[in-house]
């Protein structure tokens, strides 16, 4: 399925727009917010009792730094042995077909807030995130991946196919 996501210059006359692809067995799942742009349900790997989650978020060029993003998305796993999960996690840059992306990929338990702003968290051991920050010419775009470590692992190959299909044209 082929998604096609504006995103408004300041000039009257013209638009850009991030184009990408979802691999097949994504299922496109109806956004819970404005701030996401498109939202994905992956299936479950067998014996996982969840099925990943990635979402697309784009704050109008807006959003914070690469390095903000990275540090919040670090701080939302946590390591069974205590170490910070910077110390754990495999960070990449790469260009995608023009793009910028930095891409981050860590292991643990997942206890990001339900909700933002929320007092109230996840606690999914055995969880893994993968997230990417896509540079454009109108602000950044973000990636954010999460589910349990084995449905993420049988994801890889799709989500490498995800990143690989984004155009910002």
């Amino acid at each position: 399925m082929q998604y096609v996501l504006a995103a408004v210059l300041v000039s009257v006359t013209s638009a850009a727009t991030l184009n990408f692809a979802a691999p097949a067995g994504w299922k496109t799942v109806a956004t819970s917010s404005s701030m996401r742009v498109a939202q994905f349900a992956l299936p479950r790997a067998a014996g996982d009792a969840a099925d990943a989650e990635l979402v697309v978020y784009y704050f109008g060029g807006s959003g914070g730094t690469v390095e903000a993003n990275i540090e919040r998305w670090l701080g939302q796993m946590q390591q069974p042995d205590g170490r910070p999960s910077s110390a754990a996690a495999k960070r990449e840059s790469r260009t995608i077909n023009g793009l910028k992306v930095t891409l981050v990929d860590v292991s643990g338990t997942y206890v990001a807030e339900m909700t933002p702003g929320a007092a109230q968290r996840h606690n999914s051991p055995n969880f893994r995130l993968r997230a990417a920050v896509i540079e454009t010419p109108n602000g950044p775009y973000f990636i954010k991946l999460t589910g349990p470590s084995r449905t993420i692992a049988a994801a890889d190959k799709a989500f490498e196919q995800f990143l690989g299909s984004v155009k910002y044209q």
